[in-house]
């Protein structure tokens, strides 16, 4: 490969270098994901679910992070419950069909949150209205509502309990500082709920 066809590889990568060095610097950015991590653990301590909703690029997130609470992330351990919003064609085509897309989150919240879970709402815009209309809902049942946006946060900040903007306003990059927050959140949770028991020293001695 030639300089000239590489270098559009190595620009973005400096671009994503650059989107994950700003996160770092920005203390809000960090602070927003620690106060998740102790409101995720906390609800789901107390025996309720976590909700997540997105379109696109953003949905696919949202089924991966539910993967990852559900099954699990760096080792074997008891399930969390999660669910993506996004999965059940039927019940997607019925409510766009019959209510309208913008409501395909919202009454999926309606219908399945309880007091006490968490909504964890994810768009790169702020501005997806099916979002913002599961975010009202979420708040008006009861659900503590947790936002993934991008650095002006649209209209979502408003709705959200906790709201974490990336800063940067290119879609790809926000995607992708999204969910290494997911993994951060989703690993310190699992590290809070679920301690990793260490085999005693003297058992790794004999099994050695």
């Amino acid at each position: 490969m030639s300089e000239a066809d590489s270098g559009p590889i190595v620009e973005y990568l400096e671009r994503s270098r650059d989107a994950v060095a700003a996160a770092i610097a920005d203390p809000a950015f960090v602070a927003t994901i620690g106060r998740m991590v102790e409101r995720v653990a906390a609800a789901l301590q107390a025996g309720h679910k976590v909700l997540l909703a997105g379109n696109g690029g953003s949905a696919a997130d949202a089924q991966h992070l539910a993967g990852e609470f559900l099954s699990r992330l760096n080792y074997d351990r008891a399930p969390a419950a999660a669910l993506a919003l996004t999965t059940d064609s039927s019940v997607l085509t019925a409510i766009g069909n019959d209510y309208g897309y913008e409501f395909v989150f919202e009454r999926q919240v309606r219908g399945l949150g309880r007091p006490g879970d968490v909504l964890i709402a994810l768009s790169t815009s702020g501005r997806s209205a099916n979002i913002l209309h599961a975010l009202a809902a979420a708040r008006a049942t009861g659900l503590f509502v947790i936002g993934f946006t991008g650095g002006s946060g649209g209209d979502m900040a408003t709705l959200c309990d906790l709201c974490l903007r990336v800063p940067s306003d290119s879609t790809p990059l926000i995607q992708q500082l999204h969910i290494t927050a997911g993994h951060i959140l989703c690993g310190l949770v699992e590290e809070r709920l679920f301690p990793r028991v260490e085999t005693p020293a003297a058992l790794v001695a004999v099994a050695g």
